[in-house]
């Protein structure tokens, strides 16, 4: 991979930010789905919550039902 002058990596990223802001709006809202998609399965997979309550919520979601 070529090494760029720090200008022109700043050109780039001043021109994403003032050409394509509704790009860097998609990739912080894809950010947070990333997020809230973490917790959920952080809970479906916690087996200190009841088995049939985290298979409802996959299956309202229609996510893989945890089987333990």
């Amino acid at each position: 991979m070529a090494d760029h002058p720090a200008g022109y990596v700043q050109a780039l990223a001043g021109e994403l930010c003032t050409h394509h802001a509704d790009l860097l709006s998609a990739e912080n809202d894809l950010g947070n789905h990333r997020r809230r998609l973490a917790i959920v399965v952080r809970f479906l997979h916690n087996e200190a919550i009841a088995l049939d309550i985290r298979q409802g919520l996959a299956r309202d979601l229609n996510l893989p039902q945890p089987t333990r």
